[in-house]
């Protein structure tokens, strides 16, 4: 037997013997180590070691590494020497709002900043939760507290949310970029953060951006990517990413308009080449003027209204502050909020608005005398004269399958119930018009949902229909106004849909082309119709404030449109003595036919 004395010492050698191994790998290990030749230091003082192996990439001057180094965005270990060490912790998209607070909005760089993104409507989609789950009778009030951050903690979930969860989720700040595998690159670039706006690829770069045409792809030849800049002069590029779905603002303004699935017109026997991310079919027509001119969204949306000032606002017209007002007045420059432009100068000629892009002065022009100010329009706004076309997407027929499986956008996982969604048609003559309290204003159909649900056996259930027209600023301003015509002769324009106006005994009678459509949860109202001829409301309207004409307004806009015809200009005469009721000397007195 080996006694207790032998054992330890056998112990103590075999301890030593362990610790020579380690040692002596430790010190093999040491020497194999790539040691950077000198210790790399920042302008500002700092160590970080991310600079002996990252010498090629070039940053935007605000951001270069030189100055500030790698960690301070992208985390990790500076100290470190070795790859797996120093990149612990390392966030590939600094502008991530899970990682913004240690990263851009850290005391000397953007502190007061992430607060304030956080609580906006592109951060929060406030406005969207709370607008579709009134619409599908979820909550009694459009107004929720409800935030995709909230969805993101708790995993709470609704028919609603399912549907928003679904198909919705991939158009706000929270969404990380690159995380929806075998997606078109166009979409996988959204969200990320400050870099959702602030992320720009320089025009030398191999990295792909997609274009709103097509997919760049990066052959296995090519390079590694060059690093993308960090820029406060945001392109319209960066805006349309998000905004082309729904009331496609950002489509409308540089004068696309999402056609039909037909492909047409056809190129050479085939299929029409413009197309949209998602196989979208488009035409090309009037832009907006203020696109026209050259100008970026950022020329007119001021900070503020877009990275939000601090405060969780219910809807977008709570957040927004600029109005066509803010520079076509006297003295312009002055947002509702009382803020100062930044971008409008007085001079000896007047007033201009330079781009915050291209630096190019533009002059700001105020509203055109005897015609922007006629009285009989002084409920009118703006963009209800202004703005030519809008898409109208009619019919949205929305199908929930529990047979099968669709991602969750939010935590990236498949769940079930898949969701699949349609429209009956869409257009963009015609703007309708309708009343936001006391202005005139456009309205285009909001969610004309006819939603229908089909079990895990595979039976289909009947859900609902809910028909909304919403509000709207398209964004496709023209330099020329609707024409008196166009407003007070079409019955589509008023509200009441495609058909012809006529007059039996006095009262004024219309016959509509769209009777409405049978669904399995009924009868739908007319995709078209938002009102009838007495002024009764057939659709949902999209605010408690936001209505459409009611039977007086009708009576009165279509009379006049006996007149306009021949009396077209704002000049005439016989305006400055037109009383309600006045009728025409001429006899007999004409129909209303619509166009």
């Amino acid at each position: 037997m080996v006694s207790r004395n032998n054992r330890k010492r056998f112990m103590s050698w075999g301890a030593i013997l362990l610790l020579t191994v380690a040692v002596g790998f430790m010190a093999i290990h040491e020497l194999l180590i790539e040691r950077p030749a000198t210790l790399q230091l920042t302008s500002a003082g700092s160590v970080d070691m991310c600079l002996s192996c990252h010498k090629d990439e070039k940053l935007d001057t605000a951001h270069d590494a030189k100055v500030i180094g790698c960690a301070p965005c992208h985390l990790g270990n500076p100290l470190a020497i070795e790859k797996e060490k120093a990149h612990a912790g390392m966030v590939i998209n600094p502008g991530d709002l899970r990682h913004a607070d240690r990263t851009c909005s850290t005391e000397g760089c953007h502190p007061a900043d992430i607060h304030k993104v956080k609580n906006s409507l592109m951060a929060t989609n406030r406005g969207i939760l709370g607008t579709l789950l009134y619409y599908w009778g979820e909550t009694e009030s459009q107004d929720t507290e409800l935030t995709v951050e909230d969805l993101l903690e708790s995993g709470e979930t609704s028919l609603a949310l399912d549907y928003f969860r679904k198909l919705c989720a991939t158009c706000h700040l929270w969404k990380q970029k690159n995380d929806l595998e075998g997606a078109p690159q166009f979409f996988n670039e959204k969200g990320g953060g400050c870099t959702a706006c602030h992320f720009h690829v320089p025009a030398d770069s191999k990295t792909s951006t997609q274009s709103l045409e097509g997919d760049n792809v990066i052959s296995e030849e090519d390079e590694k990517k060059q690093h993308p800049h960090i820029t406060a002069a945001v392109s319209q590029v960066n805006c349309i990413r998000c905004h082309n779905r729904s009331g496609r603002i950002g489509l409308s303004y540089i004068g696309i308009f999402e056609s039909e699935g037909y492909g047409t017109p056809y190129e050479k026997g085939g299929m029409s080449s413009k197309q949209l991310p998602g196989a979208r079919f488009y035409l090309e027509i009037a832009d907006d003027i203020h696109h026209r001119k050259g100008m970026e969204c950022i020329d007119c949306h001021t900070r503020e209204e877009i990275m939000g000032d601090g405060t969780s606002y219910a809807h977008y017209e709570d957040q927004l502050e600029i109005s066509c007002e803010v520079c076509h007045s006297e003295t312009p420059g002055v947002t509702r909020k009382d803020r100062e432009l930044n971008n409008v100068e007085q001079d000896d000629i007047g007033y201009t608005l330079y781009g915050k892009i291209d630096k190019k002065k533009r002059p700001l022009k105020t509203p055109k005398k005897g015609v922007c100010d006629f009285t009989p329009h002084k409920r009118v706004t703006c963009e209800a004269c202004h703005s030519t076309w809008v898409p109208q997407c009619y019919g949205c027929h929305v199908k929930q399958d529990k047979r099968e499986v669709h991602l969750d956008k939010l935590t990236l996982t498949e769940t079930p119930g898949l969701w699949e969604e349609g429209r009956s048609y869409i257009r963009y003559e015609k703007p309708m018009l309708g009343m936001w309290n006391e202005d005139v204003v456009i309205v285009t159909p909001g969610c004309q949902d006819i939603v229908t649900m089909v079990d895990e056996k595979g039976v289909e259930k009947a859900g609902f229909n809910r028909f909304t027209m919403a509000a709207i600023n398209p964004h496709t301003t023209q330099e020329q106004g609707r024409s008196c015509v166009d407003c007070h002769v079409s019955p589509k324009t008023v509200g009441l849909g495609e058909g012809t106006i006529s007059e039996s005994n006095g009262e004024l009678v219309f016959t509509r082309v769209d009777r409405g459509t049978d669904s399995v949860n009924g009868v739908t109202p007319p995709f078209d119709g938002y009102v009838t001829i007495k002024g009764e409301p057939l659709q949902y309207s999209s605010r408690p404030e936001v209505r459409p004409f009611n039977g007086e307004e009708l009576e009165r806009i279509l009379r006049v449109g006996l007149c306009v015809d021949c009396h077209n200009r704002y000049d005439d005469p016989v305006w400055k003595e037109y009383k309600t009721g006045m009728k025409c000397r001429r006899s007999p007195e004409p129909e209303i036919v619509a166009e």
